[in-house]
Formats: structure tokens, C-alpha cells, sequence
């Protein structure tokens, strides 16, 4: 093989070849830095490579010999597919090895074949000799001295997970045969910073990440703390990290609108005002009003639990805009959000004056047209709307501020979208569904963040408890005496996609039921996805103004929903949701001054619907939730990847890597606010550009 490159084809790696080269797109390994950057996921010490005379019971160790004998033992009562080999080496002894459930490898360990056997030694139960139970096994080439056995045996092995057929040791291979062919790495990292955090060079580093020396430690390498490992995390880090500093530098010296902060709207947003605002909300609108203020374009995340009145803070900002002779616009998710901002907006500015507007997907043709028109005249101060806002034929007449509720369910491309409908717009981006911190610092680390850390006052915590299903009369018991008392309530559920026909007759059969047989004196209602626009809405107004006592309903309530009158919500199969959406259905209660319950009634729980169900009654911290949720599902499930903008880290991992995370953060910043020369910002910048599209897939750097 003829000299590579970083950007050469895998294809071309010896060993390699087309039909590989398509499996390993698969796990999206298209060239030899891809191959370079797939990290092993566990080391084991080979190096303890013993004959097989000197080998004592308890110890791992790893022999090298050839396969005496192979057979397949079969069991009167069941197969269960027994197979043994025995193997000897030049010692002279011989070792019996074991596997149940294995009758494939009669065709794969044949008399003959030399192997590299690894495991524990310990004495057969029946024959009483030394042997190994279930070893891992490689088969070696039949040439003693051939270089490549060195690379299986006789040392710190790593061991990759497998992609099709390309096995661990296949990868052991190619990755080999990649670095003998490559020149010396040159290292991106800029060398003062290198030299100050004492890290090895990029080359050094690639080649200890596959194959580790002798000294290293095995507990460091399997911990992905030994120094070669600490440092490709920290550049996968740090590049992604600088991308998002200079995206906000960028962002900070791009013309905006300077908002006034008049005492028109100081009185305007007295009147609105429906209770005194807490610290943390005054904390937070002083943080917006100062960016909006500014002659730059705002780009900050509001976070706050559940019923922490983000809401409340977005309306002021909006009244700061409408106020300053501009436009505002609500992006919501889905058209049941959408309605809710709508109601709770215009309840809001009922006595201020101003126009709000709804603007959704299930309107006819004539009603979008007539409400478009308004928004291009500027005739509506305040344009609320799912997707449908960001069609090509919706225009603004001055539109000065975005506001995104839960950004986690767009993209990033939907959110610049919005923006582009106004000239250097303020961007204000809510999200109800705490973010751990390593999480946000990579997802929304080009947006400077607000937390509102603090309830309403005469908030009560939600009392949350455990029911299993066969105790579901004593629930229905509770939640007759909560209606009597005059309080409303929730029944969800589990309709997990609203396009799901089967699921949804399950939660219209269980509303008949209730209505019928279990609440005939009360009146219940129903709510799911698959309704028309303008039930629903009937539905919601009627249970708001107390019309509907109890609210049958699928996850279509887990955001937005504000009844400060209902009390209970009960959770039938909470097993089958994941914590944050328990997590957002508890918050839909506790929204008033009554003590609310939240009951989750579960049939038979595996371990993980355990912890779930475990850290919904013992936390109401969305924060600590959100937290076990990422530890739980992983950061690709933690928002469902297809949306959430994650980067694609290769070595690093969120949850096992955040301190180095946030090295990489303060370095970047740093980096950026005093570049050591002119020469190495340069450079960096130009690195990032011609990175940062393909491996990552966010928005380029500016």
C-alpha cells in the first residue's frame, strides 16, 4: 500500500477493500481518520502469555497452542450445544477449553489451527485437569513469525466493537495496517496550549489509543484516563468548543436592534403582571432587557423547570419589543402548545392593546391567508405558531424578536429559519426539559443562558407515589374524593407516537370505561393528538374553566397545559414513559395553592423502569432527573437524535467526560478572548473550516 493521507478513502487501507469499506460506512467510517478516530471500547492485558505447564488456577492469562482435538457433546435430556477442544503447546501439557451454545465453532477451531486462547484457569468440574470455561479465542496465522501475531497476543490488546462481520480483530488489523502507512500526524492543536496542559502530540496519542505500550495502566486505559485518551477527548472538545466561542463572538459583533426599555413598557408590563414576580424571573428579564438592549443580536437559552413561569418572562420581553415598534413571534411544537401559548398570551395582554394571532398547519386556506396578511402589515404585534410560521409565504413587517419554545424538538436549521424573517432579530429559546450541564455547553453552547431556579410562591411540591395496577380501585377511590373536594384531574395514557391508530382506540375504550363505569357522576373528557384542531380546543377551554372535571388524555398535555385547579394526575402504565415526559405530565399539576399528587401506576418493572419509577417519587428536582435520565438513556437517546443537533463525538463521551468538557470550554474562551499570536488563531480558525461542517453538522463557523 502506497502512502495515505487523513483524507484517504478507507477503502484503500490494506485489508480493506469495497465490500469492507461498505460495512464500515455503516458505523460511519468512510476514511482513515474515521478509522483512526474509532476507538476501541475496553483493553484487555494480554501480556501475560504463559505455557501451558505454568499455569496455576484462579489467574487470567493468555496461551498460545495448537488445537488437538475438537468435538460437539450432546446431553440426552437437551442440546446444549457443549463443544470442547483440547490444545497443546511446546511444554508438552495439554488444556481443555469449553463452550456451551457454541456448536458454530466446530467449523472455526479445526485440529491444526494455532489460536491465542484468553480467560481464567481453573480446574474442570468433571475431569478434575486445568481448562477454561467460555476463553476468547483468535485464530493466528500459521507462521510463528509473522509480525501481525504480535499485534492479538503477548501485550495490552484493544478490542472494538464489531460491524458486521469485520470482528475486533479484523479491526486490530486494518487500524495496523493504516498507521504503518501513514506519515506522521501533524498535530492541529495549537502548541502553547499543548505545552501548557502538557499533552502528547496528536500522533502519539492516535497510536497509544490503539495500541497502548507495556507500561501503561489497564485500569487508566479501560477508565479512558490514560494520557494518550485524555487528550484526543480534549481536542474533540476543544475544537467543537471553539467553534461555538467564535460563533458567539461573531454573533456579538453583528448589527442588531437596540431595544428601549421605555417607561411605556415598564407600566405595560406592571398592568400584565398577574402576581409579583420572584427573584430568580427579575433576575432573569434584567439579564434579557440587557441583551436586548444592546445594539447586537440576542442569542439566550431560557431554562427553568416545569411551572418556573418562563412564560411570564418570554411575555415581558415581548411587550419590551412590541413596545420599540417591532413584531414578535412564538415558535411552538406542536398545535396543542401552540393553542395554549395563544390563550395564556392573549389572557395576558388582554388590557395592553395588542394583537395576538394564532397560526397553525389545520387552518383553512382563507384563514391563513386573511391571518398572513395581518402578520406582513404588521397589524399583529404578536404572532404565535407551530411549523406553519416558517413557510416561505409567511413575512413580517418588522419583526424584532424570536421566541422558540422546547428548541430540543428543532433544529438548528428550523431556528434559523424563524430569523430569517426579520433583519438581525433577538433570539429568545425556551426549554421546559432541564438540561444537564455537559449537555447544554455542547447543544447550546454558542446561546447564553438564563436559569430561573425558583417556583412561584405557595407552590407545594407534587406528592408523588408508587401504585402497582392490581391496586387501581384504591387510586379511583382518591381521585373521587379530590373531585368531591372540587379539584380537577388528569388520566394519562401511553400513546407514545399520536400517529398510533391501535393506541389511541386503547385510550378512547379506557375513556368510555371511566365515564361509563368508573365515574358515571362526573364530567370526563378526552384528548388526544388524532382530534381536529377545534375540538381540542373545545376540550381544553371546557377543562380549564372547570366544565370537565377529569381530563383523559395522551402525552398531547406533557407541555403547556396550565389548570391551576387540578390536583391529580394519575399515570396508567408510567413504566412504558421515559422520566423526562413523567417528569413533564407531573408538572401539569402543583400549579395552584392545593397540595397535588402525582400517581404512577405501573404493572411488573425491569431494572431500568425501576430506577425510573424510583427517582420520579423520591426527586422533584428537574435537574437531578434530567441528570439519572442522561446517565439512563445515553445523550443520543436523551432528545432522540434526529433533531437535537448533537455533535458527533467520536473518542469523547458526555457522561463520562464532562470535566474534561469543561477544560476544553474555559481553554476555548480563553483562546479566543487572548489568542497567543496572530499566526496560531489562523491557523486554528482555518482547521475548524475545513472540520467542523463534516464532524460535526452544526451551523459553520461565522
Amino acid at each position: 500500500m502506497g502512502a495515505v493521507d487523513l483524507s484517504t478513502p478507507v477503502k484503500y487501507v490494506k485489508g480493506v477493500g469495497p465490500a469492507r469499506a461498505q460495512t464500515l460506512e455503516s458505523k460511519g467510517i468512510l476514511t482513515v481518520e474515521d478509522l483512526l478516530t474509532y476507538a476501541p471500547f475496553r483493553y484487555e492485558d494480554r501480556s501475560n502469555t504463559k505455557a501451558i505447564r505454568e499455569l496455576a488456577p484462579g489467574e487470567m492469562a493468555t496461551v498460545v497452542a495448537t488445537v488437538r482435538t475438537a468435538r460437539l457433546s450432546g446431553f440426552r435430556r437437551r442440546d446444549l450445544g457443549l463443544f470442547e477442544a483440547t490444545f497443546s503447546d511446546a511444554s508438552g501439557a495439554v488444556l481443555l477449553a469449553k463452550w456451551f451454545h457454541a456448536s458454530y465453532l466446530a467449523d472455526v477451531l479445526a485440529p491444526g489451527r494455532r489460536v491465542a486462547l484468553y480467560g481464567k484457569v481453573d480446574f474442570d468440574s468433571f475431569t478434575g485437569e486445568l481448562g477454561m470455561l467460555h476463553p476468547e479465542f483468535e485464530i493466528l496465522p500459521e507462521d510463528e513469525d509473522d509480525p501481525e501475531a504480535s499485534l492479538h497476543v503477548g501485550r495490552i490488546v484493544p478490542v472494538y466493537e464489531a460491524a458486521g462481520k469485520i470482528t475486533t480483530r479484523i479491526f486490530r488489523r486494518i487500524v495496523h495496517q493504516a498507521l504503518q502507512a501513514l506519515a506522521p500526524l501533524p498535530d492541529p492543536l495549537p502548541e502553547t496550549l499543548r505545552a501548557r496542559l502538557n499533552l502528547p502530540d496528536r500522533w502519539q496519542a492516535t497510536r497509544e489509543l490503539h495500541f497502548p505500550p507495556a507500561e501503561a495502566d489497564l485500569r487508566l486505559l479501560n477508565g479512558f484516563r490514560w494520557p494518550a485518551q485524555v487528550r484526543l477527548i480534549f481536542e474533540e472538545f476543544f475544537w467543537l468548543e471553539l467553534g461555538l466561542a467564535l460563533k458567539r463572538r461573531s454573533a456579538r459583533l453583528r448589527p442588531g436592534i437596540a431595544f428601549e426599555l421605555s417607561d411605556r413598557a415598564r407600566e405595560q408590563i406592571k398592568r400584565m403582571l398577574p402576581f409579583k414576580p420572584t427573584a430568580a424571573q427579575k433576575r432573569v428579564l434584567a439579564e434579557i432587557a440587557r441583551d436586548m438592549a444592546a445594539p447586537h443580536p440576542m442569542n439566550r437559552l431560557l431554562q427553568g423547570d416545569v411551572g418556573s413561569g418562563k412564560t411570564l418572562v418570554a411575555a415581558e420581553a415581548a411587550i419590551i419589543a412590541i413596545e420599540s415598534g417591532y413584531q414578535v413571534a412564538v415558535l411552538a411544537p406542536t398545535e396543542i402548545l401552540a393553542a395554549q401559548h395563544y390563550f395564556y398570551f392573549k389572557g395576558l395582554f388582554r388590557d395592553l392593546g395588542y394583537t395576538v394571532v394564532l397560526l397553525t398547519g389545520s387552518l383553512s386556506a382563507r384563514e391563513k391567508a386573511q391571518l398572513k396578511k395581518l402578520v406582513a402589515e404588521g397589524l399583529a404585534q404578536l404572532v404565535i405558531g407551530t411549523h406553519a410560521l416558517l413557510e416561505e409565504d409567511v413575512a413580517f413587517a418588522r419583526l424584532g424578536l424570536a421566541i422558540v419554545d422546547e428548541q430540543h424538538r428543532f433544529g438548528v436549521i428550523q431556528r434559523l429559519k424563524l430569523m430569517r424573517k426579520g433583519v438581525a432579530p433577538d433570539v429568545l429559546v425556551m426549554t421546559a426539559t432541564p438540561i444537564p450541564r455537559t449537555l447544554a455547553l455542547t447543544l447550546y453552547g454558542d446561546l447564553d443562558v438564563s436559569v430561573l431556579d425558583e417556583l412561584p410562591p405557595g407552590r407545594k411540591p407534587v406528592v408523588t407515589r408508587h401504585v402497582s395496577e392490581d391496586r387501581i380501585e384504591e387510586v379511583w377511590s382518591f381521585l373521587k374524593r379530590q373531585i368531591e373536594a372540587g379539584r380537577q384531574a388528569y388520566i394519562v395514557y401511553p400513546v407514545i407516537e399520536e400517529s398510533d391508530v391501535k393506541s389511541i382506540k386503547a385510550a378512547e375504550k379506557m375513556y368510555r370505561h371511566l365515564r361509563e363505569a368508573v365515574f358515571p357522576g362526573f364530567r370526563v373528557g378526552l384528548l388526544h393528538g388524532r382530534l381536529p384542531a377545534s375540538e381540542k380546543e373545545t376540550v381544553m377551554e371546557a377543562f380549564q374553566r372547570g366544565a370537565i372535571q377529569i381530563l383523559v388524555a395522551t402525552t398531547v398535555i406533557e407541555v403547556g397545559v396550565d389548570v391551576a385547579n387540578a390536583t391529580v394526575m394519575v399515570i396508567e402504565q408510567a413504566e412504558r414513559f421515559g422520566l423526562a415526559q413523567l417528569h413533564q405530565l407531573r408538572g401539569r399539576v402543583g400549579r395552584g395553592a392545593e397540595q397535588s399528587y402525582c400517581l404512577l401506576v405501573t404493572g411488573k418493572l425491569n431494572e431500568a423502569a425501576q430506577e425510573r419509577i424510583r427517582t420520579m417519587v423520591e426527586s422533584t428536582d428537574g435537574f437531578h432527573i434530567a441528570e439519572v435520565d442522561l446517565k439512563l438513556r445515553g445523550p443520543g437517546e436523551f432528545f432522540g437524535t434526529r433533531q437535537s443537533g448533537l455533535p458527533a463525538l467520536r473518542i469523547a463521551n458526555l457522561l463520562r467526560d464532562g470535566e474534561i468538557l469543561e477544560q476544553a470550554r474555559a481553554e476555548a474562551q480563553r483562546f479566543v478572548e487572548e489568542p497567543p499570536s496572530e499566526e496560531e488563531m489562523r491557523r486554528a480558525v482555518s482547521y475548524l473550516r475545513d472540520h467542523w461542517q463534516r464532524r460535526y453538522a452544526l451551523v459553520q463557523v461565522a
